[in-house]
């Protein structure tokens, strides 16, 4: 298993209320940036679900310089309509699922591995909100 120490938010930074899935994802990563799959672990819809991209034990394509030893989260939206303005576009369920697949993550295979924004390591407004600060009770509580 790949050594882990980072957990990564992101949004897809697509408009407020866009649904789209993981093959739509998969697809501009694979066809528009000629990787080998879509870059991040799991992808969050905007009604809650929870769906894996790549798999956990391949390192992803979401940040970088810190892909190797990182999982990918990405909610669906990040951007308001206009489609330039980043926003916090997470709905309820999104909010819940992602609280609980980081709970999950630092609770079963990942306990040493903080959780970041990727803003953190890029100048990009990406997630469109501060994981770092909102989730820093699950790193710091759960073996951060």
């Amino acid at each position: 298993m790949r050594e882990i120490n980072k957990i990564i938010v992101h949004c897809s930074a697509t408009r407020e209320g866009d649904d789209i899935d993981v093959a739509t994802i998969r697809g501009w990563h694979v066809n528009e940036r000629g990787w080998s799959d879509i870059g991040y672990h799991y992808v969050i819809y905007l009604d809650g679900s929870i769906h894996k991209g790549r798999d956990i034990r391949i390192q992803g394509a979401h940040t970088k310089g810190h892909n190797k030893d990182s999982i990918g989260i990405c909610y669906i939206g990040g951007v308001e309509e206009d489609g330039k303005t980043s926003k916090d576009t997470r709905t309820d369920a999104q909010k819940e699922s992602l609280t609980k697949l980081l709970l999950e993550l630092k609770t079963i295979d990942y306990c040493g591995a903080i959780i970041h924004s990727h803003s953190d390591f890029s100048n990009k407004d990406c997630p469109s909100f501060d994981a770092t600060g909102e989730y820093k009770y699950i790193s710091d509580y759960y073996g951060g």
